[in-house]
């Protein structure tokens, strides 16, 4: 008989250490929101110069390089694109400028041409390309 008095106290000291934890109530309720009273406002340059000191002086010189190597050559790019830009674009006009004017001035005398000869010919000679009217043939 003892040995089913030790398995029921056994049973019993299994279902104290599987209790549900509906079962648990702590005598003070754990805090949600920690108190940020006490401690003073820092801005975002403070934080991100208090993350720096974690890492190694190697690695913040290498970053520091790289971040000042990366905005020269952004600006020198500028620069570049600039200076390259004007180049193009005022080397275009002064080469294009003469044809562009030479082809208006080429349309603006067949224009003239062409009133000429609606003023002189007639309405439908301007129309046709300026071939000579035909004359009716004569009936016999």
């Amino acid at each position: 008989m003892a040995s089913v008095e030790d398995n029921d106290s056994g049973m019993e000291s299994q279902e104290a250490s599987q209790s549900s934890p509906k079962d648990y109530t702590p005598d003070k309720k754990p805090e949600l929101e920690p108190d940020y009273d006490d401690e003073p406002d820092e801005t975002l340059a403070e934080r991100l110069w208090g993350l720096t000191e974690m890492f190694p002086e190697p690695v913040r010189n290498a970053s520091y390089t790289a971040s000042e190597y990366t905005l020269a050559g952004a600006k020198g790019a500028y620069n570049f694109s600039r200076s390259a830009l004007w180049i193009v674009f005022s080397t275009s006009i002064i080469l294009f400028a003469p044809v562009i004017f030479e082809v208006e001035r080429a349309q603006m005398e067949e224009m003239q041409r062409s009133q000429q000869k609606q003023m002189l010919l007639g309405p439908n000679t301007a129309v046709s390309g300026g071939m000579t009217p035909m004359m009716p043939s004569m009936p016999r």
